[in-house]
């Protein structure tokens, strides 16, 4: 069945359902559902209800000292927003960064995306789908088979040590503390795995918690530290010695180096020996559960990502692109500068806009608080029971490309790079697909599957391959630069504000792990005079637009069947699919620096 992708075309006169607070995800965020007699989402409302004032705090202050405050928008894809602030001051100051720097910046992004893609799926998503309490029905020796079954490469496969995890699961739900796993729907129909099946994830879900730990490693040897590692405009700020040691001030040595590569490794056996093949396997057990595409079968966009050749977006392993109206035969070009293309509304957020303006681009960014409830509302404004969603109902704005609603993330990028015919991505998505229909027996196709909350959660893996595979490259490049001779990591040729233009304006970009990132900065005598951040969550969580469109997270829900609506598992199941970071997409400020609001906390 098509998605509307109208407001005007959906039906919420069924019943209501409330999911309040949206839990396992990065801040805090409100859904509500419509659904029919045959309890079919028929209509459903995303609500951002949190936010942030990052903008405020940075104007005024020294453009090359964005990067560390922008960082802190968010805990959990720690570094992205900081190597797309200093993009942003380096492009409009002009600034060409080193080729060492490039590689070392490509190694801690990627780092970046796989442990953000594990941590998603195995400890915040796959508890949608898995049934943790069922695993101590298992047999262990059947387990042990169907490990072997669906990856013989995996060394820890036998029926011992699929054992020894069900003793830990039965101490552990034993003890009455169940802590995650606690709350959970456990006996609703919609679970669909076999004992077997429950088991050996949640074995893999205790391996990825020693994966992720190891990973970010290599953001201590090149940024310092994890979470938050450090940054600087011009470059990276690590010094590179090869003949030294940790002793001689240099972290990055052959001895760093190597240790560098040996998490690289790791991450590669996991990914392709557990991660990839996991999903796959959990995709057909539940093989007719093909939900939750919304706007990715229609609308999606990518600013292109992982640049091969510094300065050269063409040579981007990912590239740049939107396509519209479901029609993957163009995918148009994207320029992030131009005022027509990138907007932002608020007609259905709580905010207003000057001077009666409709969309804003970022560049001209205003953000100025405006919280009403609609007149039919249910509740109080301190106990809302129902939004009004023909009023405004979120702290998220409504971006929109060329008056589009756009999906961006992992599956965005990949439906525009296999529709570009980049090979890497056209062959990975391939290979995926026909290990789906031949093991399920099905034959479903590209359009078909892709596009979906499976296809969605795929996507995510195969994005950990391409980064695992191409940090192997960048390794190995930045290693023979190196003997090669190169040792600079900083451009500092424009690091005293007295080279600086007095005004200059600037944008950086980047395909964070939930996909299209981008700052605007414009700085003046100095200083910034603004600053605006659009993010992932804020193109898949916005609300409705004046013209009725509605985000990727409404969409996403539409036509969803649900087995039980007071345990709401398929909402839950798509709207993690996404991964949303609502701590990214919300945020208050205003122009002038003036009091927006007072929260009074008791």
């Amino acid at each position: 069945m098509n998605t509307p992708l109208n407001s005007k075309l959906l039906d919420s006169s069924g019943r209501r359902i409330v999911v309040d607070p949206v839990t396992r995800i990065e801040g805090h965020m409100r859904c509500e559902v419509n659904v029919d007699e045959n309890n079919i989402i028929r209509n459903a409302v995303s609500t951002g209800t949190m936010w942030r004032g990052l903008e405020v705090i940075l104007k005024g202050r020294d453009p090359r000292d964005a990067w560390a405050f922008v960082e802190r928008i968010c805990g959990v894809c720690t570094g992205c927003h900081a190597l797309t602030s200093v993009r942003a001051v380096e492009d409009a100051l002009g600034i060409e960064i080193p080729l060492n720097a490039h590689l070392i910046r490509h190694l801690m992004d990627k780092t970046l995306n796989i442990h953000d893609h594990v941590v998603h799926f195995y400890h915040l998503h796959a508890l949608d789908w898995v049934n943790p309490v069922n695993a101590l029905k298992a047999d262990p020796k059947a387990t042990s088979a169907l490990q072997q079954k669906i990856s013989s490469s995996h060394p820890l496969s036998s029926p011992g040590y699929f054992r020894d995890v069900q003793t830990r699961i039965k101490k552990f739900i034993e003890s009455g503390q169940l802590g995650l796993f606690a709350n959970g729907y456990w006996s609703n129909p919609a679970y669909k795995l076999p004992p077997e099946a429950d088991l050996m994830a949640v074995a893999h879900y205790l391996e990825a918690l020693d994966m992720q730990k190891e990973i970010v490693k290599i953001h201590t040897i090149f940024g310092g530290k994890n979470p938050h590692p450090n940054f600087m405009v011009g470059g990276v700020p690590c010094a590179i010695n090869l003949d030294g040691t940790g002793s001689s001030g240099a972290p990055v040595n052959m001895t760093s180096l190597n240790f560098v590569l040996e998490r690289i490794r790791e991450a590669e056996a996991f990914i392709k020996n557990v991660y990839i093949p996991d999903v796959i396997a959990i995709a057909t057990l539940y093989k007719d559960w093909m939900y939750g595409g919304g706007l990715s079968a229609s609308n999606v966009l990518s600013y292109g990502t992982h640049t091969v050749v510094p300065g050269d977006k063409s040579t981007d392993l990912i590239p740049a692109g939107a396509i519209i109206n479901g029609n993957w035969d163009e995918v148009h070009p994207v320029d992030v500068r131009n005022p027509d293309e990138i907007q932002e509304f608020v007609d259905h957020s709580w905010y207003q806009y000057a001077n009666g303006a409709k969309g804003l681009h970022p560049w001209d960014g205003e953000t100025e608080a405006k919280f009403e409830l609609g007149p039919n509302f249910k509740g109080t404004k301190t106990n809302i029971k129902e939004l009004d969603e023909s009023a405004k109902y979120s702290w998220i704005k409504s971006p929109r490309w060329k008056g589009h609603a756009m999906e961006v993330g992992p599956l965005s990028r990949y439906i525009i790079a296999y529709a570009s015919g980049k090979e890497y991505v056209q062959d990975q998505v391939d290979r995926s697909l026909s290990a789906f229909n031949q093991a399920t027996g099905m034959d479903l196709g590209l359009k078909q599957f892709l596009p979906s909350t499976l296809g969605r959660t795929l996507a995510r893996a195969l994005d950990s391959e391409l980064c695992v595979d191409s940090m192997l490259d960048d390794w190995h490049q930045l290693v023979n630069n190196i003997k090669n001779g190169d040792t600079s990591t900083a451009n500092v040729e424009k690091w005293d504000p007295k080279t600086w233009p007095k005004e200059a304006k600037g944008v950086g970009t980047n395909e964070a792990p939930r996909g299209a990132l981008g700052h605007w900065i414009k700085i003046k005598d100095g200083k910034i005079e603004n600053y605006q951040a659009v993010v992932p969550t804020t193109w898949n969580g916005s609300p409705r637009d004046g013209n009725g469109n509605i985000g990727a997270f409404e969409a996403s829900l539409l036509n969803t069947p649900m087995e039980r609506p007071d345990e709401p598992v398929e909402i839950l199941r798509t709207l993690h699919s996404f991964d949303p970071c609502l701590a990214c997409s919300t945020h208050v400020m205003s122009e002038d620096g003036q009091e927006l609001t007072k929260v009074k906390i008791r």
